[in-house]
């Protein structure tokens, strides 16, 4: 049997976006719920000023995980932070918030 995987999703936000970001996550679609291999998730906020926001969701395999990323559930899941970022480049302002990704095997409970 395959270790667990991991994928952190470091989201870094304005300052002034920070309410609107956990309103999305408070109110989401729940699109990953419905993925194959997908355990659950957290969404973690910083407790120190300018540290991002962790998004930590557990998988049984790497293919599972890639399989959402390449899915419709995952435009689903992430359209209206993605209609965010569209809009504030359309009005030539930074985006609000970006994010990056790292991956993990879990190798000890």
């Amino acid at each position: 049997m395959q270790n667990p995987f991991v994928a952190i999703n470091y989201i870094h936000c304005d300052e002034n976006y920070r309410n609107r970001f956990e309103e999305l996550f408070g109110t989401r679609a729940k699109a990953i719920d419905r993925m194959k291999g997908f355990r659950f998730m957290q969404v973690l906020r910083p407790k120190t000023e300018n540290e991002p926001y962790l998004i930590v969701s557990f998988w049984d395999s790497e293919e599972d995980f890639k399989a959402w990323t390449n899915s419709p559930e995952f435009i689903e899941g992430h359209k209206r932070g993605f209609e965010d970022i569209r809009k504030a480049k359309e009005e030539g302002k930074k985006p609000p918030m970006s994010s990056t990704f790292r991956t993990y095997e879990v190798i000890a409970d």
